[in-house]
């Protein structure tokens, strides 16, 4: 029996894939399940329009990084921290301390989890740290960890 799969099936194909299964799996297991669909011409017709739409999605997401990436790449952020002796930090500056500073320095909105930092930032001065965006899409953002100014 010729099915479409709707989602990945393990040692059998991708979601979209057109495959011939024995009927028994076909109808006892896969469609059931909702892991795929009889391969008539409608149903092969609707997946088309599924792919055409969802690669029109994904290249919409990618134009959308590379502007991101662009942007991420000529501009830098300035996060004050508290500092000690030898420039040490009392804590250290994360993740989610440079998303709120993009939001709140350049309007720009991204996951705390999309900032890749390897080690914590624990010193005042000038990083470069890491921005994963989508696919191979990464970007490198200037960050300035300056010292506190007290205020009078």
């Amino acid at each position: 029996m010729k099915i479409i799969l709707i989602k990945d099936v393990k040692d059998l194909g991708n979601q979209g894939d057109t495959v011939e299964v024995r009927n028994g799996y076909a109808r006892n297991y896969l469609i059931p399940r909702g892991f795929a669909i009889e391969a008539s011409k409608e149903n092969l017709k609707k997946i088309e329009k599924i792919k055409q739409v969802a690669a029109a999605r994904k290249e919409k997401l990618l134009k959308e990084a590379e502007s991101l990436q662009k942007q991420l790449n000529k501009i830098s952020i300035t996060i004050e921290a508290n500092a000690g002796e030898e420039e040490k930090l009392f804590g250290s500056i994360t993740s989610d301390d440079i998303v709120n500073s993009l939001k709140s320095q350049h309007d720009i909105q991204i996951d705390k989890h999309q900032i890749k930092i390897e080690e914590p930032i624990k010193k005042l001065g000038i990083y470069k740290i890491p921005v994963h965006l989508i696919g191979e899409i990464n970007a490198e953002l200037k960050v300035w960890v300056v010292q506190k100014q007290e205020s009078v």
